[in-house]
C-alpha cells in the first residue's frame, strides 16, 4: 500500500469518462491521484438511473458508443476484467423511410452498401475501401490534436484528411439518390452543427468506419458501466474517488503538482481564477430528451429498425437539414430529426420482462425552455404508428434539465462547446498544447479540448500526457 503524500501529483476535478480516463493514465504512472466528483455517483455523462418506474433503467446522457469501443484510450485498459461488457445488436443503425424500407449502418460494408440501392452501393465501397481494417490507425492520427506530432500513417492521414474536411453538404454529392444523402446527413447530425460546415462529413465518416470495424455497442446493465469499470481501474491503480464533494475554488482542494480539470471552461476559468481566458469559448445547440418504459418494443414499420440498436429518425437530407438549421438559429422544432436507441432490444436488464426502455433527442437551440415532446412523438409515430399506446412513463429533459443534471452542459449543449466550423479542432482556443492553461499547474480535459464530444476518453488521455510531461519537466 502507497504511503499518504503530503502532496498529491494530481488532482481530477470531474469524474466523467475524461476525467477518470486522465486520472487512470496518472496513476497507472505511479503519480499520487484523487478525483473530486460533485455529484453523488461517478460517470459525468455515462450514467444509468430508473428515471420512469422501478426496475426500468435509462441512460440520461449517452447510450450507444462507436468510439468508445475501439477507443486507444479504453483498449489500453483491462476494463472488461473491471465489469465492462460490449453488447452488439445485429444492425448497428438503421435509417427508416415512409414505405417501409431502411438504409442500414451494419457491421458488413457489402450489406451497407446494398441498402443504399443499386446506384450507391458502389460510391460507398469506394468511400471506405481505403480505411477498411485501418481503425486502429485512423482512430490513433484523427481522435487528437492535428498538431500533435506525426501521425502513424502520413499517407493515409492525408487521404483521410482530405474526405474529413468536407462539408457533409459536399460529400454527399457523390451519392445519386435520398437513402445514401439521408444517411450520411444522419450520421452527421452526431455533431451538431450546419451540414455545410467543415469537417462535417468526417464526422458521418468516422461513424460509418466505427460501425464497420468495432460495431454501435451498449454496455450491458447502462452507460454507467463504462464509468464503474473506469473508476474500478483508477482504484486499482491506487487512484482515491471522492464524491459529493463540490469545487468552488482550488482552495478547496488539496495541494497537488497538477490540478486537471473534466468540466466546462466557464467553470474552469472560475475555479481557477482565469477570468476572461475563454471569454471567446461558444457553446453550441442543445437537445430535448426523452427516456421512455414501454410494454413493448417500438412498432417500426421497417423491419431493419426493429433489428437495429440504433435508429434515425428523418427521411430526407433537406429534413434533418432543416432541422438542425432550426437549432443553430434559435428556432423552435417543428419536424424534428431524431437520434434513438433501444437497448432493451439486446439487453435484459434494462427493463421488467416483456418491457423495453427507448431513448430519443431532437435538437433544440441552445437554453430552449419549450416542450418538444408532441413534435418528438409524431415524428415516431410517422415511422412507428401506435407507439404512443405502447408509453408507460416518460421522463423529459429540456436544456435547463440537462445543464442542472451535468454542468459542463451550459445551456444544455452536451458537447460541451459548439463543434461549427474549426471549432471542433481549435478548442477551447487556439494553443500549441489545448489541455494547458495560463497557470502552469492547470490543465482541462473534458469535451470542450480536442478530440471533442463522444464517450472516448481520448480528451482524458491527450491531457494526462501533457500533465505527465510537465512533471518531468519540473
Amino acid at each position: 500500500m502507497r504511503p499518504v503524500p503530503t502532496m498529491l501529483d494530481a488532482v481530477v476535478v470531474g469524474a466523467g469518462p475524461n476525467g477518470l480516463t486522465a486520472a487512470a493514465e496518472l496513476a497507472r504512472r505511479g503519480l499520487a491521484v484523487e478525483v473530486f466528483e460533485a455529484a453523488g455517483a461517478i460517470g459525468g455523462g455515462t450514467r444509468t438511473e430508473e428515471l420512469t418506474l422501478p426496475g426500468f433503467r435509462h441512460d440520461p446522457c449517452s447510450a450507444v458508443h462507436p468510439l468508445a469501443a475501439g477507443s486507444p484510450a479504453f483498449t489500453r485498459m483491462p476494463l472488461h476484467r473491471h465489469g465492462l461488457e460490449w453488447i452488439h445488436p445485429e444492425l448497428p443503425m438503421a435509417h427508416p423511410f415512409p414505405d417501409g424500407s431502411a438504409a442500414v449502418l451494419s457491421h458488413s460494408v457489402g450489406e451497407t452498401a446494398l441498402s443504399l440501392g443499386p446506384r450507391d452501393a458502389g460510391t460507398y465501397r469506394r468511400l471506405v475501401a481505403p480505411f477498411r481494417g485501418r481503425w486502429d490507425t485512423v482512430a490513433a492520427d484523427f481522435l487528437r490534436t492535428a498538431w500533435d506530432g506525426l501521425p502513424r500513417d502520413p499517407l493515409l492521414y492525408a487521404r483521410f484528411g482530405l474526405l474529413a474536411a468536407q462539408p457533409a453538404a459536399l460529400l454527399t454529392r457523390r451519392f445519386h439518390d435520398a437513402k445514401a444523402r439521408a444517411l450520411f446527413a444522419g450520421l452527421a447530425a452526431h455533431g451538431i452543427a450546419p451540414l455545410t460546415g467543415f469537417g462535417t462529413g468526417g464526422m458521418a465518416l468516422i461513424f460509418a468506419l466505427a460501425a464497420h470495424a468495432g460495431g454501435w455497442p451498449v454496455p450491458r446493465g447502462g452507460s454507467q458501466s463504462i464509468a464503474d469499470a473506469l473508476g474500478s481501474y483508477v482504484r486499482e491503480q491506487g487512484g482515491v474517488l471522492h464524491t459529493d464533494f463540490e469545487v468552488k475554488r482550488l482552495d478547496d482542494l488539496p495541494p497537488a503538482r497538477a490540478y486537471v480539470f473534466d468540466t466546462s471552461p466557464t467553470a474552469l476559468a472560475r475555479i481557477a481564477g482565469l477570468g476572461n481566458a475563454y471569454e471567446h469559448f461558444r457553446y453550441g445547440p442543445s437537445v430535448f430528451k426523452i427516456d421512455y418504459a414501454l410494454s413493448g418494443p417500438v412498432p417500426w414499420t421497417s423491419e431493419a429498425a426493429r433489428r437495429a440498436g440504433t435508429v434515425h429518425v428523418g427521411p430526407t437530407y433537406g429534413e434533418i437539414d432543416s432541422a438542425l438549421g432550426a437549432a443553430l438559429h434559435g428556432d423552435d422544432p417543428s419536424v424534428p430529426f431524431l437520434i434513438t436507441s433501444q437497448p432493451s432490444i439486446i439487453d435484459p436488464t434494462r427493463a421488467p420482462e416483456g418491457k423495453h426502455t427507448f431513448w430519443v433527442y431532437g435538437h433544440v437551440p441552445n437554453g430552449w425552455r419549450g416542450d418538444a415532446t408532441e413534435v418528438i412523438e409524431r415524428q415516431i409515430e410517422r415511422f412507428a404508428p401506435g407507439f404512443r399506446d405502447l408509453v408507460l412513463a416518460r421522463a423529459t429533459a429540456g436544456p435547463p434539465e440537462l445543464a442542472a443534471r451535468n454542468t459542463n452542459y451550459v445551456g444544455g449543449d452536451i458537447a460541451t462547446g459548439s463543434v461549427a466550423g474549426l471549432r471542433l479542432l481549435i478548442r477551447p482556443k487556439l494553443a500549441r498544447v489545448p489541455y494547458a492553461t495560463a497557470r502552469p499547474n492547470v490543465f482541462i480535459c473534458s469535451s470542450a479540448t480536442p478530440p471533442g464530444p463522444g464517450v472516448h476518453g481520448m480528451c482524458g488521455h491527450h491531457a494526462a500526457r501533457a500533465v505527465w510531461r510537465r512533471l518531468r519537466e519540473r
